[in-house]
């Protein structure tokens, strides 16, 4: 279970690591995951599905030497990670980093028993708590794909005791399995009550259940942590697939996986490889007693016990799942399975923190998917996570699914989660500037619409442009006014070339550049739903470089927003310029983004008007520069955001 002591949502999703503990570290040498046994292909969907040809190539990193310049960043996370385990006192920690399907980072810190003083290791096994959840969503997954029960089904088709439920409302309706699996039956966050509670058995669940669970709100209104919710959902496996839970978990899931070493009945791992637990109280290290009962019918809530090595072989079968493709499928649940696991499937919270815990300002928008939580936040698009914790013992895993990175943690404390400890690797990971998404490949009609703009700028044709444009672009901005636009163009800059490849948001929708005799246009396209594809938005933007005056002023504004000058911004200004709310805006400017230094020209009229984009200390700007009557000093100048992609959470 998450963290009690954290709020709720947080500790089950976003919770930082609560408590201290013991020193010493151990470092394995760097394991590599194995490959899965292979498995049986998932069951056929129920209609066949039309697949479009030829396929595009799938997203793909632009750079060689990624993973090695990830690499570069161990020796630094080992440092961190032992001065922060000393530090904090852990008794016990494993931090794995799993880099396109490898366990390519694998060190053990501190001891799996204070006792023997044996230290933790790859295969040093912990129970894992809540992460247990997602391999409860993968069997609901596999049953539903083999058309064994719908997410949409009431869950008291499947478990006959939730038929004697009390609705909070008259309006409630019956809860679903899918609400089951995203959190949003209307249960009560019962996280203190799960973690001494697991030990349920099947009756003592059946008669919890025919007497009546209370409701926290309807079901379907709102998003609410409920590890009930995923013992009930052991209970629909169990009933629907006519396995046990645990046996069906084993044979459909870890084995599948290669988890070998992975088990509910911590009597099946070796005593030597089991991590024992413990508790702060005070600075003391006490141990734990709690055990979870394999048999239970909380264990689809929290029961796994795992290594670091088995748990990176999960972490990759997750991983793999990106970027759709055409490839056959080799694991025990479809791609697209696993890609809705980790997609919110009920909006949980917008998380904004901002001088806290020593971080920069940060917002997330954090929803839950099928036993994984899904966030988007101002430095990364996808994030997909999980933590564990129960009485000993602490777990969480990170994924970046569009990077091909994860993080693990296994911890042998209570509730320590190793958030933090995560969160350091990924910084140091993004540091080496290698922490990068694939790049997206454009779809040929949008390959083939840049060219037809290119071929439209050097010269109009009315046959041509009706086959490049969809009927609605001229009834937007008439056609005389298209055309009149792209020749003022070409005769501003002259001949144009590409420079570059399209810089590709999404198959149909993307952004590219063209070099001129004079200056540079950057052109917007987004295709349209028909067949073929055709330009359903166009925007173009010329820029010609700046002069000299307008380049000096423009450094020398960026330099007034690192420290403000009285006498250089008196010198800088026309006379009539108020310099006072200049000023403010000025020290807006730098408390929210720092020092800033020009990086490069994106538009202006190379004589008088001038947009340079800012790289600044922590966000990027633009800077609109227009010289005065004179065209020796600034007339004005403004700040203005970055597009989306570049500047999310810095508007």
């Amino acid at each position: 279970m998450p963290p009690a002591r954290c709020a709720p949502l947080a500790a089950a999703l976003l919770c930082a690591a609560c408590t201290p503990a013991a020193p010493s570290t151990a470092a394995p040498a760097q394991a590599e995951v194995a490959a899965p046994p292979a498995a049986s292909p998932p069951s056929a969907p129920a209609q066949a599905v039309r697949h479009a040809g030829p396929a595009l190539p799938p997203p793909a990193f632009a750079d060689p030497a990624r993973r090695q310049k990830l690499a570069a960043a161990f020796p630094e996370i080992d440092r961190v990670v032992a001065a922060e385990v000393e530090r904090a006192k852990l008794p016990g920690l494993a931090l794995g980093i799993v880099i396109d399907g490898e366990l390519a980072y694998a060190r053990g810190f501190g001891v799996r028993d204070l006792a023997t003083g044996v230290p933790v290791d790859a295969d040093t096994v912990f129970p894992i708590a809540s992460l247990t959840k997602s391999f409860t969503a993968m069997a609901i997954l596999q049953l539903r794909d083999a058309g064994e029960l719908s997410l949409d089904d009431p869950a008291e088709r499947h478990v006959p005791e939730l038929r004697q439920l009390a609705y909070p409302t008259r309006d409630s309706a019956p809860i679903l399995v899918r609400q089951l699996l995203s959190m949003s039956a209307g249960f009560p966050e019962d996280n203190p009550w799960a973690d001494r509670e697991l030990e349920i058995d099947d009756r003592a669940l059946g008669g919890l259940l025919e007497r009546g669970v209370p409701f926290s709100s309807a079901p379907g209104a709102a998003f609410e942590y409920s590890n009930l919710g995923y013992a009930i959902l052991g209970r629909i496996v169990t009933n629907v697939s006519g396995v046990p839970y645990r046996d069906y978990v084993k044979t459909r899931v870890l084995l599948p996986l290669g988890m070998t070493g992975a088990a509910f009945d911590d009597r099946q791992v070796p005593p030597e490889r089991l991590a024992r637990g413990y508790r702060r109280e005070g600075e003391a290290l006490v141990p734990e007693t709690h055990r979870l009962e394999p048999d239970s019918a909380g264990a689809a809530a929290g029961g796994l016990h795992a290594s670091l090595r088995d748990l990176a072989r999960y972490a990759a079968f997750h991983l793999a799942a990106w970027p759709p493709r055409d490839d056959p499928e080799t694991g025990p649940l479809r791609r697209s399975s696993a890609r809705e696991m980790q997609q919110a499937a009920r909006h949980a919270l917008l998380l904004v923190s901002q001088g806290v815990d020593d971080l920069p300002p940060r917002a997330a928008a954090v929803g839950y998917g099928f036993g994984l939580s899904s966030a988007e936040a101002c430095d990364i698009d996808h994030e997909v996570a999980h933590s564990g914790g129960l009485p000993g013992f602490g777990s969480r895993v990170v994924l970046w699914p569009d990077h091909g990175v994860g993080i693990l943690a296994l911890a042998n404390q209570t509730y320590e989660d190793g958030t933090r400890l995560i969160r350091e690797a990924k910084r140091l990971l993004a540091a080496t500037g290698a922490l990068e998404a694939r790049a997206v490949t454009p779809a040929p009609a949008l390959v083939d619409a840049r060219e037809a703009v290119r071929r439209l700028l050097g010269r109009w044709d009315d046959a041509a442009a009706d086959a490049a444009f969809t009927r609605s672009f001229f009834l937007d901005t008439p056609r005389a006014k298209r055309r009149a636009e792209l020749e003022a163009l070409e005769a501003t800059h002259g001949a144009c070339r590409l420079d570059g490849p399209i810089d590709a948001e999404n198959a149909l929708r993307g952004t590219f550049v063209l070099a001129c005799e004079r200056g540079w246009i950057e052109v917007s396209l987004t295709l349209a739903p028909t067949t073929p594809p055709k330009i359903q938005h166009l925007a173009v933007e010329g820029a010609l470089p700046p002069t000299p005056a307008l380049s000096s002023a423009a450094g020398r504004l960026a330099a007034l927003v690192g420290r403000w000058d009285e006498a250089a911004a008196k010198a800088l200004f026309d006379e009539g310029v108020d310099i006072g709310p200049l000023k403010e805006r000025f020290a807006e400017t730098r408390e929210a983004r720092g020092a800033c230094r020009v990086d490069r020209a994106v538009g202006g009229d190379g004589k008088t008007k001038a947009r340079m984009r800012l790289a600044c200390d922590r966000h990027p700007v633009e800077l609109e520069i227009e010289l005065g009557a004179q065209g020796d000093k600034v007339g004005s100048v403004t700040f203005a955001s970055v597009p989306y992609r570049e500047g999310k959470c810095a508007q």
